[in-house]
C-alpha cells in the first residue's frame, strides 16, 4: 500500500516477507500510522534480497547471508531480527539414513534460503569434517528424497513437512538451530532488518520513525501472541499448541548475543570460502539518523 502524503518526498520502499517467522514484527505494523510516504513491497526472501542489493527497496528484512554479501551497503537495526538460541522448528534436515552416512552422500538443498544452506555447509564441514555432494531443488520433500540422502527445508515448507512426517514417521529430523547451538554455544540469526546507507542519508528521521513502528509491532506481538497464533492456525494449519511453542522459541531482538553468534557464522563462512570478505556488523544507532 502507498501513502502519498507529501509529493515532495520520495516514497520509502519497505520489503515484506509473508513467512510466519517474521509475522510478529509485521503483524501490527501499519504504514499509515507513520504519517510517511511508505510502500510495502511483498515478495519471497530471495527476491527481496536481490531488490535490496539493486537499490529497488530501501529497507526491511533480508537473509543474514545476503547482508554479509553486501554488508558495505547496509546498516542493521539493533532490535529487529529472526534469531534463536537452539531449536528454530522451521529450519529442518530430513534424513533417510544416519547423519554421518548422509554426510558421505548427497544432500538436497532448498532453493529458498542462502543463510540456512550455508549454515548447513558450515556445520557439515567445520563440525563433522564432511563434504557431501549438494543438489538444489524446489522445496518438495518427497521429490528431494528421491534424489538425495537428506533434504534441507526452511520456513512453512519445513513446518508442513514436519507435520506430515509426524504422521508417517519416515525420516529422522534434525533442527539446524539446535545443531549450531549445541556445537558453538551461540545464538543463530537467520534474518536481519537492514536499511541501505543511501536511504539512511536521504531519510534520516523518517527511518527512525519506521524503526520505532516495527519495534512497537514486535512488542505488541510478544505481549499478546494469541492473534498471531489464531491466524497461523487458520492460514497454515496445525494446532494452537504448536504455534504457541513456535513463536515463543523464536527471538526478534538483535542485541550483543545475537550479534556475536552471527559474527561467528560470518567468520566460518569466510574461512570456507562461502563469502569472499570479512564481514563487520554495522549497527544502527541514534547518531546515524540525525
Amino acid at each position: 500500500m502507498s501513502i502519498p502524503l507529501n509529493p515532495q518526498k520520495r516514497t520509502i520502499r519497505i520489503g515484506q516477507i509473508d513467512y510466519t517467522n517474521v509475522w510478529p514484527i509485521f503483524y501490527h505494523f501499519k504504514p499509515e500510522q507513520t504519517l510517511l510516504p511508505v510502500e510495502l513491497i511483498p515478495a519471497v526472501p530471495s527476491t527481496l534480497n536481490k531488490s535490496m542489493k539493486e537499490g529497488n527497496i530501501d529497507m526491511g528484512p533480508i537473509s543474514a547471508f545476503a547482508y554479509g554479501e553486501s554488508s558495505e551497503d547496509y546498516v542493521l537495526f539493533p532490535d529487529l531480527s529472526v534469531s534463536a538460541y537452539g531449536a528454530v522448528n522451521s529450519i529442518l534436515l530430513f534424513l533417510n539414513k544416519p547423519l554421518m552416512e548422509a554426510l558421505e552422500g548427497t544432500i538436497a538443498l532448498t532453493t529458498s534460503s542462502a543463510t540456512s544452506i550455508n549454515l548447513f555447509k558450515i556445520i557439515a564441514e567445520k563440525r563433522y569434517g564432511a563434504q557431501p555432494s549438494y543438489i538444489s531443488m524446489d522445496p518438495q520433500l518427497e521429490g528431494m528424497m528421491e534424489n538425495a540422502d537428506a533434504a534441507l527445508l526452511i520456513g512453512d515448507h519445513a513446518i508442513r513437512a514436519y507435520w506430515d512426517n509426524e504422521r508417517h514417521g519416515r525420516y529422522q529430523v534434525l533442527d539446524l538451530g539446535q545443531m549450531w547451538q549445541e556445537w558453538t554455544g551461540h545464538w543463530m540469526t537467520f534474518a536481519v532488518w537492514a536499511v541501505r546507507k543511501q536511504a539512511l542519508v536521504s531519510h534520516p528521521s523518517d527511518i527512525g520513525r519506521i524503526v520505532d513502528a516495527f519495534e512497537q509491532s514486535k512488542h505488541k506481538s510478544i505481549l499478546n501472541p494469541e492473534p498471531l497464533i489464531h491466524t497461523a492456525v487458520q492460514r497454515v494449519g496445525g494446532t494452537e499448541k504448536f504455534w504457541r511453542h513456535y513463536f515463543a522459541n523464536l527471538n526478534y531482538d538483535f542485541g550483543p548475543r545475537q550479534q556475536q553468534g552471527l559474527q561467528l557464522y560470518f567468520e566460518y563462512a569466510y574461512e570456507l570460502g562461502l563469502i569472499d570478505h570479512h564481514v563487520q556488523l554495522d549497527i544502527w544507532s541514534e547518531n546515524k539518523v540525525g
